[in-house]
């Protein structure tokens, strides 16, 4: 399978999963799972964005285009990962309300399955083809592993009907992984503005 068509498809199940997040975030008053919801949006966007770096390199057409939409996306990662840690600080600080932790539990673990079913689909040598792949890969296992610990916050809680801090707790985890592709990204694009050339993720 091509490396185009297994980004789509990760970014298709990046897709699929927002809304979900978003909601069952909401309804069990979870900011663990809408802070999830948000850097699954991040991600799609960004998997987006390679994606029309690809088809624009191929082209040989409109690449400089990319640069200045990589900088949006990471400053936008910036904003998410602020937004995030502040409204966590303010849950801990405060004390966070009452979270739902079953729907927490049984949302991320279908959020943990899916990143990893999409790592699969990446393939284990993905991580060996190029920094691209290689990016993509783990940032998709580190998704999973976020939705993971987030899956055992909500069973926790769901089980001690107690220390709903803990949710916000693995919301400052989740901040800190957008946190990170941001950075990455916007030291891409920083290279990219100060050599003149544009933002395109490598492909082979």
């Amino acid at each position: 399978m091509s490396q185009a068509r297994r980004v789509t498809l990760v970014l298709l199940l990046n897709i699929a999963m927002i809304g979900g997040l978003v909601v069952a975030g909401l309804a069990a008053h979870s900011l663990a799972l809408v802070s999830e919801g948000g850097d699954f949006f991040a991600d799609s966007a960004a998997l987006g964005l390679g994606l029309l770096a690809i088809y624009l390199r191929d082209r040989h057409k409109n690449e400089n285009a990319t640069t200045w939409v990589a900088l949006i996306n990471g400053l936008w990662l910036v904003i998410l990962s602020v937004w995030v840690t502040v409204a966590a600080l303010v849950r801990l600080a405060h004390g966070s309300p009452e979270v739902h932790g079953l729907p927490v539990l049984i949302t991320s673990a279908i959020a943990a399955l899916v990143m990893f079913s999409a790592a699969a689909i990446l393939g284990a040598d993905a991580g060996s083809e190029d920094l691209h792949m290689r990016s993509i890969l783990l940032d998709t296992l580190a998704d999973g592993a976020a939705a993971a610990v987030v899956a055992v916050v909500g069973a926790v809680i769901a089980i001690a009907h107690r220390w709903f801090w803990l949710d916000a707790a693995a919301a400052c985890l989740v901040s800190v992984i957008v946190a990170i592709s941001a950075v990455r990204l916007l030291t891409d694009v920083v290279k990219a503005l100060r050599s003149g050339e544009a933002y395109v993720p490598d492909e082979d």
